[in-house]
């Protein structure tokens, strides 16, 4: 689990950074390669047959073994289906904005390589025939990025549901909650959609609430998809 260094922060404070706001509970202050469509595989590593005297009978190697996940190793990006989590993943891995990016219909696995830094991010599209899939990958994670498309409150009791669900046996899990499509009209505000969220019931975690939108036809991130890879870019190192 995340080692991040707490400055005192306690409750729920409201901070402005680069012209977007967000909230923030008990925080402190390229190479890309992409498989879509498919769940990732785990590498297997094979046993090496044991050394023994010319005399003895043979030695059968072991049948080869998967090696066992290690905890904490993904940031996993979860969200209902149409909530913009491809487009946002994208900007993360990239840190630039590419037009008519299509919608994971499976899994979709990125990684940030760098000589100072390596971030796997795991995608699950969020149809629901898709959600069962959520939690089988949550023991991997060390901090979960669910985005919210804040111009559709209709939806906001599934995404409510289950991300309630996902976080239960994980209270120790960092969150990062990204109300997305912000650009669009009657989007729903952070404070909004944390109340109807009931973000304040999960838990005594690490958590970040960030306004966010990714806009065809700019030149440059938003501020707040910004702050979020940043953030995620921190938290990941600080995790280390």
């Amino acid at each position: 689990m995340l080692g991040l260094r707490e400055a005192g922060v306690l409750g729920a404070s409201l901070a402005v950074a680069g012209g977007v706001a967000y909230v923030v509970w008990n925080y402190s202050t390229s190479t890309t390669s992409t498989s879509a469509g498919k769940e990732p595989q785990q590498d297997v590593t094979s046993e090496q047959p044991a050394v023994v005297p010319a005399a003895a009978p043979p030695v059968v190697a072991a049948e080869p073994k998967k090696p066992s996940e290690p905890a904490g190793t993904q940031v996993l990006v979860l969200g209902l289906d149409g909530a913009g989590k491809t487009s946002l993943l994208n900007c993360f891995s990239t840190g630039c904005l590419e037009p008519d990016v299509q919608p994971t219909e499976g899994f979709n696995a990125v990684s940030i390589n760098r000589e100072d830094l390596h971030i796997e991010f795991l995608e699950i599209g969020g149809k629901e025939e898709l959600r069962p899939y959520w939690q089988k990958y949550m023991s991997r994670a060390l901090l979960l990025v669910f985005v919210v498309d804040s111009s559709s409150p209709e939806l906001f009791p599934i995404a409510k549901k289950h991300l309630h669900e996902l976080l239960a046996p994980e209270p120790d899990l960092p969150l990062m909650v990204l109300a997305n499509k912000q650009d669009l009209p009657g989007s729903c505000g952070i404070t909004d959609l944390h109340e109807a969220l009931s973000l304040s019931e999960l838990g005594d975690r690490r958590l970040l609430l960030i306004d966010t939108y990714v806009k065809k036809g700019e030149a440059a991130l938003g501020s707040g998809v910004q702050d979020a890879r940043d953030l995620i870019i921190q938290m990941v190192c600080d995790g280390k």
